[in-house]
C-alpha cells in the first residue's frame, strides 16, 4: 500500500493524486518537452516529477 509521506493518505486509485502540467514556456524558447508534477489529491503535496514530449 502506498501513502502520502505528508498526509499519510492510501493512495490506490489515479484520483487520488493529481497531475500538474508545469509551463514548459516560461524562458525564452519554447521547449519540446511538458513537465509534470504529481501531487496528493488531499493535501497537495509533490509526490514525484516526470517528462513527457510534447507535440
Amino acid at each position: 500500500m502506498v501513502h502520502c509521506p505528508e498526509c499519510e493518505t492510501t493512495l490506490e486509485e489515479q484520483a487520488d493524486v493529481e497531475f500538474l502540467d508545469m509551463d514548459s514556456t516560461t524562458g525564452i524558447f519554447k521547449t519540446s518537452k511538458r513537465f509534470y508534477l504529481v501531487a496528493c489529491a488531499d493535501c497537495g503535496a509533490a509526490i514525484g516529477s516526470g517528462v513527457a514530449g510534447a507535440v
